[in-house]
C-alpha cells in the first residue's frame, strides 16, 4: 500500500508541477461547478424532451444522483479515511502550487467533483445515448478533464480522482437502472389503467 501512496504522490507532483498561465487560468475555470449550469440545463432539457411524460421521474432522478454522489464522497470515504488533500499534507509543505489560494476542506478521498461530475456523466449519457450515442463518450471526457483540474490545481491525488470517478460511474450507472425499474413500473401502471 505505500508503493501505491508513495507512486500516487509522484504522479501527482508531476502533473501539479507542469503550468502555464493559460492553463492555471483554463483549470481553475473548469473546476468551477456554477461554469456548468448551462450544460446541466441542457442535458435536462434533452432528457425531458425525449421523455416528456416522464419529467417528474427525471428530476426525482437527478435529485437522488446528487444527493447520493454528494453524500457518499463525504460521508463513505472522506469522513472515513481521512486522507489529507496534497493542500494540506505537511510531507509536500512547500511543494504544492495552490491557484488562488483555494485548498478546499482538509481531507481529499475521494473527489467530490470526480464522483458529482462521473455520476451525472454516466445517468445522462445511459438516458441520452439512443438518440445521441455521441453523448456518452462526450461527457466521460469532460467529467475526465474536470477531474483532471483537481489535480492540476494541487486539491487532489490522482487516486483521490480515478476512485471518484469510479464511485460516480457506479452511482450514475444504478440511479439510471432505478430510473429504468421505476419507469417500468409506471409504464405497467398505466397500461392497466387503460385496460
Amino acid at each position: 500500500m505505500d508503493h501505491i501512496i508513495q507512486f500516487d504522490r509522484q504522479v501527482f507532483l508531476i502533473i501539479n508541477g507542469m503550468h502555464s498561465p493559460f492553463f492555471d487560468f483554463l483549470m481553475f475555470w473548469l473546476s468551477d461547478k456554477f461554469i456548468w449550469i448551462p450544460l446541466y440545463a441542457v442535458l435536462l432539457f434533452l432528457m425531458i424532451r425525449q421523455s416528456p411524460a416522464r419529467w417528474w421521474l427525471i428530476l426525482i432522478s437527478i435529485a437522488l444522483l446528487v444527493t447520493i454522489t454528494d453524500q457518499v464522497s463525504v460521508k463513505a470515504f472522506k469522513d472515513v479515511f481521512l486522507r489529507l488533500r496534497p493542500c494540506h499534507e505537511p510531507l509536500l509543505e512547500g511543494m504544492v502550487r495552490i491557484l488562488n489560494e483555494h485548498c478546499g476542506g482538509k481531507y481529499g478521498f475521494v473527489s467530490s467533483h470526480a464522483t458529482n461530475t462521473f455520476g451525472m456523466a454516466v445517468f445522462s449519457g445511459l438516458m441520452l445515448k439512443k438518440r445521441f450515442g455521441w453523448v456518452l463518450p462526450a461527457l466521460l471526457v469532460w467529467a475526465g478533464i474536470i477531474s483532471y483540474s483537481r489535480i492540476y490545481l494541487g486539491v487532489h491525488y490522482p487516486g483521490d480522482v480515478l476512485a471518484g470517478g469510479a464511485v460516480g460511474a457506479l452511482i450514475g450507472w444504478a440511479v439510471f437502472r432505478l430510473y429504468r425499474l421505476a419507469d417500468t413500473g409506471v409504464q405497467g401502471k398505466s397500461h392497466r389503467s387503460i385496460h
